[in-house]
């Protein structure tokens, strides 16, 4: 099809027969994209079928529409992917500078439709360089990612990296099968909504970043299923520019090998404002995990060390978890750094319980620099929450349950000032 029909679609042709189906696709495909740009706009549908592509550059005003059982499939050989730095300097930089879809300082930007995103992740491995992002948008405004499955990454599925309005709903993601396989990042973008998604990863299904000294802010996830080999929902670990207004409500977790909900400032920066509510969680490692530490790593190789950051202001609520392993949830701040002004209300979590009086007793040592993750400070001395270097620690209506006999007490609090606990577990003082 050469020229738009009265609605401005321009359609890729029908999938060629089985014997040539592998043969790439993307001069076809680019063409038709670079045709709509050039109309001021327009739709390019993707028949039923599949067709396989190497690099896609998405320009303004231009919507990718996938029918019903067509199939996007990139390509197998790297060489089909063109090398992409992208204008935007942070720490992704030593990631990779690849993409199968990519888009750069575009507005109006869409994709959409029942069809299918294939990575063929499988056929890539090694390193980060020699693998890619699904998809790419840096410096890119009113973007909008709906109903698509996407699957079978070889790295992040999705990096959105210093974007404004971003909606992302409906999409359902199925990646675990390589290295890095992150459902969704966010990172150093405002005003995103992502709601109604489905996702299994096998690393962390939904996770926000500021990997330049960039603010994440104005971030809603909302009714989302996830669960994945790593965390389901996390802030961090990258925190150069902080976190800022951001709300996490109204969705289930289930099968997740670390922390249901990870907060982890530990590369300066700021955490802010941050509401987490009305999660149920099944058979997770830890329901919540909450860290202020002192990696200290810049966004470029060269820059001074970051100061310790801050995290404050954070309110989980209406959580119901069941399943939690033996370790415990820590939330730790740093001596002379704590964690500021924390809520946690009407929070129902249930663990496996076994732990032992040598566990109560031993020390927890600090790990300023190490990486962040749940078990990082090995079994910890409470079966249910483990509080050390908060200011303004509020509890309401908390109940920990062990579902096994353990020696340990249900909280411990140490290095808490301004502790307030309503119907909730009485803490053991350190």
């Amino acid at each position: 099809m050469n020229n738009f029909g009265r609605r401005g679609f321009l359609a890729l042709a029908a999938a060629a027969p089985a014997a040539a189906a592998a043969a790439p696709r993307t001069a076809e495909l680019q063409k038709l994209i670079d045709a709509c740009f050039e109309k001021g706009g327009g739709t390019v549908v993707v028949p039923a079928g599949r067709h396989v592509t190497g690099t896609l550059r998405l320009k303004s005003n231009v919507r990718l529409y996938l029918d019903a059982g067509a199939v996007l499939e990139g390509s197998k050989e790297l060489g089909d992917y063109a090398v992409i730095p992208g204008p935007f300097r942070g720490y992704t930089d030593n990631y990779t500078d690849k993409s199968l879809i990519y888009a750069e300082d575009a507005e109006n930007v869409t994709m959409e439709g029942r069809g299918t995103i294939d990575g063929q992740g499988a056929a890539f491995k090694g390193p980060y360089k020699v693998r890619l992002y699904m998809i790419r948008f840096v410096r890119c405004r009113n973007v909008g990612v709906a109903d698509l499955t996407i699957k079978d990454s070889p790295m992040w599925v999705q990096h959105y990296l210093g974007c404004e309005g971003v909606a992302i709903r409906g999409i359902t993601v199925k990646s675990r099968v390589n290295a890095n396989n992150d459902g969704i990042d966010i990172d150093c973008s405002s005003r995103v909504r992502i709601s109604d998604c489905d996702i299994w990863s096998g690393d962390d299904a939904i996770v926000l970043k500021s990997t330049a000294r960039v603010p994440c802010r104005d971030v809603v996830v909302s009714n989302c299923t996830l669960s994945s080999a790593c965390n389901a929902y996390k802030l961090g670990t990258e925190t150069n520019g902080g976190f800022e207004d951001i709300v996490f409500a109204n969705s289930t977790i289930y099968d997740t090998r670390l922390s249901g909900v990870a907060l982890e400032m530990v590369d300066g920066g700021t955490m802010d404002r941050v509401v987490v509510s009305g999660i149920t969680m099944r058979n997770t490692a830890a329901p919540l995990f909450v860290r202020l530490g002192d990696r200290g790593r810049p966004p470029v190789e060269g820059e001074a060390k970051p100061g310790v950051g801050r995290m404050r202001n954070v309110t989980i609520r209406g959580i119901r978890a069941t399943g939690a392993g033996p370790v415990g949830c820590a939330l730790a701040g740093l001596p002379g750094h704590p964690i500021e002004n924390l809520a946690l209300e009407d929070v129902r979590l249930e663990c496996v319980g076994g732990g032992s009086a040598a566990d109560a007793a031993r020390a927890v040592e600090e790990q300023a620099e190490k990486y962040p993750e749940f078990k990082m400070f090995g079994t910890l001395p409470a079966y249910g929450l483990y509080c050390r270097h908060v200011r303004g620690l509020r509890m309401r209506d908390v109940e920990l349950v062990a579902a096994a006999a353990d020696a340990r007490p249900a909280l411990v609090c140490e290095d808490v000032e301004g502790l307030r606990i309503e119907n909730g577990p009485e803490a053991v003082r350190r």
